[in-house]
C-alpha cells in the first residue's frame, strides 16, 4: 500500500492536531485522532499506528510523576483491563470494519455529548465500579484505541489530588499500551506491509504536536480546549455513523 502526498498530508495534520491536544490536556490523542484517521485509512491500521505514538508520548510525558501513582488503584484496575483487552483484540480482528466504525461513531457521539453537557463536580464511586469501567476501558482501548475516558471517569471519582490523578491515569495508559503492543503483535497487526513505514514517516508530526501542545499549555484555557474537543468528537462520531449506516 503506497501513500502519496495527497494521502500523507491529511494524516500528518491529524497526528499533529491529536498530539497538540495531548500536550495541552494530558489526554485525548486517540479519541481525537481515531475517528479522523478511520476516514482515511483502515481501522486495523489506525489503531496500532496510534499505539506506537501513545507509547512514545507516555515515555516522554506520562511517566514524569510516576512516584505519585496511586498503586492500589492501578492494581485494582489491571485484571479488568486485561480481560477487556483480550476481548477487544478478538473483536478488532474478527468483526467487519463497517460494524466497528458504527459502534465507534455511536460511542463517541454519546460520550462527547455527555461530557459537553454534564455539570457539577463528579460524585465519588465505590471500588466495585472498577469491574465496569476497567473492563470497558480495556475493550475500547484494544478495539478502537479510545479507552482512556473510561479510566478517567473512574479515577476522577476515586482520587482527589490532581497530581496523583494525572500520574495514575498516565500510568494506567502506559501499562495498557504495553499490553496492547504484545496483543497486537501476537495478532499479526504489525505485519501489515505499510504500517511501520507509515509510522516512521508520521512520527516527527507526533513529536511536533507534543511540542506545540506543551508550549500552548500555559497560554490557552484547558477548559475551552476540552469543550472544543467534545464538539469535534460529536461531529466526527456523527460522520462515522452516517457514512457506515
Amino acid at each position: 500500500m503506497a501513500f502519496d502526498f495527497g494521502t500523507l498530508a491529511p494524516l500528518a495534520a491529524i497526528i499533529v492536531f491529536a498530539y497538540t491536544v495531548f500536550g495541552l490536556t494530558g489526554f485525548g490523542a486517540g479519541i481525537t485522532a481515531i475517528p479522523l484517521l478511520a476516514q482515511a485509512i483502515s481501522l486495523h491500521m489506525a489503531v496500532p499506528l496510534m499505539l506506537l505514538y501513545d507509547l512514545t508520548a507516555s515515555v516522554l510525558l506520562g511517566l514524569r510523576n510516576r512516584r505519585a501513582i496511586a498503586r492500589r488503584e492501578v492494581l485494582r484496575i489491571l485484571p479488568c483491563l486485561a480481560a477487556g483487552m483480550g476481548l477487544g483484540v478478538v473483536t478488532l480482528v474478527r468483526t467487519p470494519e463497517r460494524i466497528l466504525l458504527l459502534v465507534l461513531g455511536a460511542s463517541l457521539l454519546c460520550y462527547a455529548s455527555w461530557s459537553l453537557l454534564r455539570r457539577g463536580a463528579p460524585r465519588p464511586l465505590g471500588a466495585a465500579w472498577v469491574v465496569l469501567f476497567g473492563t470497558a476501558g480495556g475493550f475500547f482501548t484494544a478495539t478502537f484505541g479510545v479507552g482512556g475516558p473510561f479510566y478517567t471517569i473512574y479515577l476522577t471519582r476515586r482520587l482527589q489530588d490532581k497530581l496523583v490523578l494525572r500520574a495514575t491515569i498516565g500510568g494506567v495508559l502506559f501499562i495498557s499500551a504495553l499490553g496492547r503492543l504484545a496483543l497486537f503483535s501476537g495478532a499479526g497487526l504489525y505485519r501489515q506491509d505499510a504500517l511501520l513505514p507509515l509510522a516512521g514517516l508520521l512520527l516527527p508530526f507526533a513529536l511536533l504536536g507534543l511540542y506545540l501542545g506543551n508550549r500552548l499549555h500555559q497560554r490557552l484555557p484547558a477548559e475551552r480546549v476540552v469543550q472544543a474537543i467534545w464538539l469535534a468528537l460529536i461531529a466526527g462520531g456523527a460522520s462515522l455513523v452516517l457514512r457506515n449506516l
